[in-house]
């Protein structure tokens, strides 16, 4: 019984730790989108988040990103959404992907500046299309990283009902190691583009300089 009562115990402790060391934020959650343009194919190896608090998290994202309707050019933010529970708010994100269709491994440091927190903890009244009303208390709680062929990357932040605000264009470096950080013998994650992005890049290219 005194066991019982001791583990009992030890459990409500690392209970009460584990509350107290929650994020205070206005929502359990905030989100990260994962995307790229129209055919041009990307596989996401890793997204890593450092936190405001200096807490870092690894692989909070990954794998198959969600493509927009434009080819050359940008769309505003979005994408493949995960939401990241018991994180503060982003003060460094570490992306690493594939672009398929080079193809090319690329790494890539986003320092996220502080207005952009500042925007995420920002009540804002909003008005909700798909519902046709107006609604109290919505939040930027989004933070969305579009990649491109070349290294290109551009990072917005937004929400529902919101929308979405440039956070930055971004260069990102090839990393030496190559796809799955070597592990894979230079095996990118497919080696075959889909049909409709190789009959694309065949008669069209790739447009880098639209990014």
């Amino acid at each position: 019984m005194k066991r019982l009562l001791l583990a009992l115990f030890i459990l409500a402790l690392a209970g009460c730790a584990a509350g107290s060391n929650r994020p205070r934020l206005p929502y359990d959650y905030w989100y990260v989108g994962i995307g790229a343009p129209r055919f041009m194919e990307v596989w996401v190896e890793s997204v890593d988040v450092i936190d405001r608090r200096g807490y870092a998290y690894f692989d909070i994202h990954g794998g198959v990103v969600a493509y927009n309707d434009k080819t050359p050019g940008w769309y505003d933010g979005g994408g493949k959404m995960m939401p990241v529970s018991n994180v503060d708010l982003p003060e460094t994100l570490f992306v690493r992907w594939q672009s398929l269709v080079e193809p090319q491994t690329y790494k890539l440091r986003i320092d996220i500046p502080q207005w952009v927190r500042d925007e995420m903890l920002k009540p804002q009244r909003a008005y909700c299309s798909g519902r046709k009303q107006w609604r109290d208390n919505q939040y930027r709680f989004d933070i969305s990283i579009g990649m491109a062929p070349g290294g290109i990357a551009k990072a917005w932040v937004g929400g529902p009902c919101l929308s979405n605000i440039e956070i930055g264009r971004y260069q990102a470096k090839v990393e030496p190691l190559g796809p799955s950080q070597g592990e894979t013998n230079g095996q990118y994650a497919w080696p075959a583009l889909e049909p409709e992005s190789a009959a694309y890049i065949k008669q069209h290219g790739i447009p880098y300089e639209s990014w």
